[in-house]
């Protein structure tokens, strides 16, 4: 589909990025990374992920429960 060809799935981006699936549909939903979402499935345009990539530091496990002073 050339209409298309411009834009990842979920599990592409995911792999773009080294994260679970689950991660990028949570950025997704949570608006960190612009995606649009069509019926039951996200696409994001590949630029638009490769800027997000540059500046995503994704970490692993909970946030710390200590405050910082």
């Amino acid at each position: 589909m050339p209409v298309l060809d411009d834009y990842l799935s979920i599990v592409e981006a995911a792999q773009v990025l080294g994260v679970h699936p689950g991660t990028v549909k949570r950025l997704c939903r949570n608006g960190k990374l612009e995606a649009t979402k069509v019926y039951n499935a996200w696409l994001i345009r590949s630029g638009t992920l490769h800027s997000f990539a540059k500046a995503y530091k994704g970490r692993r496990g909970r946030p710390s429960a200590k405050t910082h002073q």
